[in-house]
């Protein structure tokens, strides 16, 4: 997960920096720096925070030649 999929699969949960902390248990100030490109969590915390989002019902989408990016699941692919 990127930072820029981080920010925009909040903004489709409409969620906070503290609501995704709370959901990943790492504090705010962690999603804050990644999120702004500030540091560079351990892969273990950015896994944590990815897999909240997904959780959540979001699919990140990898660059395959188009670029990241973030969409809701679909409800009937799983």
């Amino acid at each position: 997960m990127t930072p820029a999929q981080s920010r925009a699969a909040r903004g489709l949960l409409k969620w906070t920096q503290d609501d995704l902390a709370r959901e990943a248990k790492v504090s705010v100030v962690t999603v804050r720096n990644f999120e702004n490109e500030k540091s560079n969590p351990q892969r273990a915390t950015v896994e944590v925070m990815k897999r909240c989002i997904e959780a959540a019902g979001i699919e990140l989408i990898s660059a395959n030649g188009g670029g990241h990016g973030v969409r809701f699941r679909d409800p009937l692919v799983g």
